[in-house]
């Protein structure tokens, strides 16, 4: 065979090959769901991931028209059931809940984190943020934020403040701020928050920063008082409680939010197809109604700044976790 007539048939062999391969190269995106979707809430049930995962894969179900089921697993924190996300094939049937927490928070607790929150996971939209609500024990003489920082600089390490662990959220709010605002307070780590709470009510520990839809409802009892949100802004489910910015005691801007992530990779069509679910599940007013019955508030900024806000956060938070020292378990 002459070589004039062996390149064109070789190159007409490798389109018919090339299209023959781009039906199966598409399934699974223009297909996308033909069956079960499982979301990743990597810490047990009862808490944040597992609150917002429960509410998106009920409302997901008649939208995608497959069932949508919650997996809870757990470990190392939240780096067990991340890890495993990050390490799924990018299908569109295994998602995640993403949060500040093993989003932007870890990064800066953990030298050697087994996943790389922006080079593994593409976001499919935000669910939900919550403030942290700084609270006193109900007889703590000082009246305000200020009362209180002005005597922990007089008097170091003298007051305590409780966490729900080393490198939780609750750590991290307390550390960050008395950190920015140059004061020195004790530092009491408990398992979880409800032993935290004990103490505090029973006045052994004056101090604990803890998230607003947690704290609310000791604030409305009256079993605490609060103090200050770790927002930039005031919460309307503490409408009298300033924010710690305001105070003017440290510029603290912490909110926690949570939202749905894909493993990087997830092809666009599928990503478009859950952002546009996303985005119908966050506008029922009864999922908007529902988490700001607990003090949460649905994001209602765009896609482009969500993801700008993930980035910034990661950033932001890695730098100042490493100033203040902070390691995780």
């Amino acid at each position: 065979m002459s070589n004039w007539f062996r390149a064109p048939m070789a190159a007409t062999l490798a389109c018919t090959a090339l299209l023959a391969s781009a039906p199966v190269m598409a399934q699974g995106s223009t297909d996308w769901p033909s069956r079960t979707i499982t979301i990743v809430a990597p810490q047990p049930p009862g808490g944040g991931f597992d609150t917002v995962a429960r509410v998106l894969a009920d409302r997901m179900r008649p939208i995608l028209g497959q069932s949508v089921i919650v997996e809870n697993r757990t470990g190392a924190g939240t780096r067990v059931g991340t890890q495993s996300a990050a390490k799924a094939p990018a299908d569109g049937y295994t998602l995640m809940i993403g949060a500040l927490s093993n989003m932007a928070l870890n990064p800066g607790l953990y030298d050697n984190l087994p996943y790389d929150p922006i080079k593994d996971f593409k976001l499919a939209g935000m669910a939900v943020t919550w403030s942290y609500t700084l609270v006193a024990r109900k007889d703590l003489p000082m009246k305000d934020l200020k009362e209180v920082i002005a005597y922990a600089k007089a008097n170091p390490e003298k007051m305590t403040y409780a966490s729900a662990g080393l490198g939780s959220g609750q750590h991290i709010a307390s550390a960050v701020m008395l950190k920015l605002a140059d004061a020195k307070l004790t530092h009491v780590p408990y398992r979880g928050s409800q032993d935290a709470y004990q103490d505090i009510l029973g006045g052994r520990v004056d101090l604990f920063f803890d998230i607003s839809s947690a704290a609310k409802s000791q604030v409305d009892a009256g079993t605490v008082k609060a103090l200050a949100v770790s927002s930039k802004g005031r919460q309307p489910s503490h409408p009298n409680v300033p924010s710690v910015f305001e105070t003017d005691v440290a510029p603290l801007d912490m909110e926690s939010w949570f939202g749905l992530f894909a493993p990087a990779g997830t092809p666009e069509p599928v990503l478009a197809k859950l952002r546009a679910a996303m985005a119908q599940v966050m506008a029922m007013p009864d999922v908007q109604e529902l988490f700001a019955k607990s003090g949460g508030q649905v994001p209602k900024n765009s896609a482009a700044e969500q993801e700008a806000k993930v980035r910034s956060d990661i950033e932001r938070w890695t730098k100042l976790i490493r100033e203040a020292g902070i390691k995780g378990d």
